[in-house]
């Protein structure tokens, strides 16, 4: 793709862009503003980017199916797991709004720094304040910051662990990845969950401690 609206387009097309709330925030959060400047002219295209450390910028085709699964409104609470390049954080900001707040957890010092400076710089004011950039251990979640509504990690293990599980609210909603399968929960009461499985992805390992 040559440009950011023909990537959102391919998106929409291709029935993984859906939502009209969802479509707004990735028209407001350019991707190319979230990669390393060596492989800004790469943006655009449909795959996973590096972006240092190890880790990668997701790819645009999987941050909208998760999105679109996590199904995120307006006033959530949403921790997202393994920030990264912040490209998601800023995403979810534009969804849940000035009433809502997103927690975004980075285990890396570095990409966590990054990704705060960058997301001050680029998203508006009046949804600056709505993204917290945490440098934590993901694995154990975020209780501080809980409970939330939504949990969404860009890291796959192999299981979803209990702490995320114990800082949903009931009617919330966790995605992530367990193995080679993308994992939707639905907390259904205080300890029970419906879950569906989509196989076929491959994600980075979550990966416990700091770095």
């Amino acid at each position: 793709m040559n440009t950011y609206k023909e990537l959102l387009d391919a998106l929409v097309r291709d029935g993984y862009l859906k939502s009209p709330s969802l479509i707004e925030a990735f028209a407001a959060a350019d991707r190319a503003r979230f990669v390393p400047e060596e492989v800004r002219g790469r943006a655009y295209e449909n795959c996973p980017l590096p972006i240092g450390t190890g880790q990668t910028i997701s790819q645009p085709l999987t941050v909208a199916l998760m999105l679109e699964l996590l199904a995120p409104v307006r006033g959530n609470a949403v921790l997202d797991v393994g920030c990264g390049s912040g490209w998601q954080a800023a995403l979810l900001s534009h969804v849940v709004g000035v009433h809502g707040k997103v927690v975004a957890l980075e285990r890396t010092k570095t990409l966590a720094d990054r990704a705060a400076a960058v997301l001050a710089e680029v998203l508006p004011e009046d949804v600056r304040g709505v993204v917290r950039v945490v440098h934590a251990d993901a694995t154990a979640g975020f209780a501080e910051g809980g409970p939330y509504d939504r949990i969404i990690s860009a890291a796959s293990g192999s299981a979803i662990p209990h702490a995320w599980k114990d800082q949903l609210v009931v009617g919330g909603r966790i995605v992530a990845p367990v193995g080679e399968s993308l994992v939707l929960l639905e907390k259904t009461g205080a300890d029970e969950f419906t879950e569906r499985r989509f196989p076929g992805f491959q994600f980075v390992p979550l990966v416990t401690g700091l770095g």
